[in-house]
């Protein structure tokens, strides 16, 4: 059974009645084609027309959604012989940022990304998808590893922010964070980024600082959580939905301002609804993006990322 969102109370009122008539036919002679035919087709209809106008806090939402694929299912999906590796080599290992060697689609590759889990037991083995220090460095050491076999990296982000504890700050966040992102743009190497569901704040672009940045269609990417924002400027989270707006958090907004590079098409409700089809969307995507990075030397790559990233904002 499908979550349904808030905004989605409609639709969940339309498929409630069509499941309701469905079972009520189970193991009789009634004939209910005739009535679901019209139900099912008013129902995806008013998918597509709300899909077709989501707000950026509706956008959020269903970025956040707990059935959105996430990190483990798109390495099974587009990764063959995916081997992990953990662990800084200075202090633990991380669960909420992952990595490892790989084949896609028959190029060698080194994955890393964020794993949120998908239940209650493995949100709290991975901690929500927000990365400690640990987790930034053992990204470094994962990218130094990659420079060192001349190996494409492809990172797949998802985090609403790395962990904001006190023991992470004891342990050097912001400097691993910071030392991250300097690896990402130092690389010898092509990378390409994927924003799958929340890119929030350093925590994400820790991991995003690639020559391509890909964005899902349903996406947020941001500074910060439209709650957080709400939070500092409103002193309530209540006008989350108002900071969202502001804040130009969608995949949309954020191409006309170039801070990424493409927008990846959803199946019809998101992501959730098609885990396959989203899948197989992105893995093009990649493999696209990847292709076009064939042949540029490393000094190339890191002028290209460098010119990117200074290229972005408005005076």
């Amino acid at each position: 059974m499908t979550t349904f969102l808030d905004f989605e109370k409609p639709i969940a009122e339309l498929q409630t009645r069509i499941d309701e008539l469905r079972q009520t036919a189970q193991g009789g002679a009634v004939d209910i084609d005739a009535e679901i035919g019209p139900l099912q087709a008013k129902a995806e209809k008013l998918l597509k027309d709300t899909y077709a106008k989501l707000t950026p806090w509706q956008k959020t939402q269903v970025a956040r959604h707990p059935e959105r694929p996430h990190f483990k299912h798109y390495v099974a999906g587009l990764i063959e012989e995916f081997m992990p590796l953990g662990g800084d080599r200075a202090f633990a290992d991380d669960n909420a940022i992952q990595g490892g060697l790989g084949r896609f689609r028959g190029r060698r590759v080194m994955v890393i990304g964020h794993e949120k889990g998908d239940d209650t037991a493995s949100r709290l083995k991975h901690n929500f998808g927000m990365g400690k220090p640990e987790g930034y460095r053992k990204a470094i050491r994962l990218m130094a590893l990659a420079n060192k076999f001349n190996l494409p990296v492809i990172t797949l982000v998802d985090t609403s922010g790395a962990f904001p504890g006190v023991q992470a700050e004891e342990r050097g966040q912001a400097e691993a964070i910071a030392r991250s992102t300097e690896a990402c743009l130092n690389l010898g190497v092509p990378l390409v980024a994927s924003i799958l569901g929340e890119g929030g704040s350093g925590g994400a672009i820790a991991l995003a600082a690639g020559n391509t940045v890909l964005m899902m269609e349903h996406a947020v990417y941001s500074v910060i959580s439209p709650e957080g924002c709400a939070s500092i400027l409103w002193r309530t989270a209540d006008k989350a939905a108002d900071a969202a707006e502001a804040m130009k958090v969608t995949a949309q907004h954020l191409k006309e301002l170039k801070v990424i590079d493409r927008i990846v098409s959803e199946p019809l409700g998101g992501a959730h609804r098609d885990q396959g089809a989203a899948i197989h969307a992105l893995g093009d995507a990649i493999e696209e993006s990847l292709a076009k990075l064939d042949g540029m030397s490393p000094e190339s790559l890191r002028q290209a990322r460098r010119a990117k990233f200074l290229a972005m904002g408005r005076i």
